[in-house]
């Protein structure tokens, strides 16, 4: 049985190695972030602030709302993830900015243009993959295990009568 404050300090913790696998990967292993990698952190950036405030706040009232809010954001950044993934396997078009695209530039200016307009790193390209599952797919995997958790934990506190 975990204390009131515990179930935030997991969402937490596990924020925290999200984020920090992910600067790790970037400023150590020079894999440069694509524009959805970059947008996939904000709902772990935003859990990592919500749990920190249950966590440390007095208020034992609060903690369901914020494995809400925290579930919420995950689950989101679960379909975002997904649609990474998606990208990547070019089931889904990805952002212009940032995917390749099979039409030549018709003239100088054009192809100047796709150039000052294209993100430096691809996300339709996988950069790096563990036992066949991209960065994106992992992200995934963890967003929907944390938001999972948040559910859980959201559902006991209501069936205590807590939330």
């Amino acid at each position: 049985m975990l204390s009131d404050r515990a179930a935030p300090l997991l969402v937490l913790i596990a924020s925290v190695a999200v984020v920090g696998g992910a600067l790790l990967f970037q400023y150590v292993g020079g894999l440069a972030p694509c524009e959805l990698c970059l947008a996939e952190r904000w709902p772990w950036y935003l859990s990592i602030g919500f749990a920190f405030l249950a966590v440390t706040g007095n208020e034992r009232a609060a903690i369901p709302g914020v494995m809400a809010v925290c579930g919420l954001l995950l689950l989101a950044n679960t379909a975002l993830a997904f649609y990474h993934v998606g990208v990547e396997f070019h089931w889904f078009a990805g952002p212009t900015a940032c995917t390749g695209t099979d039409a030549a530039p018709d003239s100088l200016e054009a192809f100047r243009a796709r150039l000052l307009g294209r993100q430096q790193v691809r996300c339709d390209e996988v950069q790096w993959a563990l036992f066949g599952v991209s960065l994106a797919g992992w992200n995934m995997l963890a967003s929907a295990a944390v938001a999972i958790f948040c559910g859980l934990k959201l559902k006991r506190a209501v069936r205590e009568g807590i939330a």
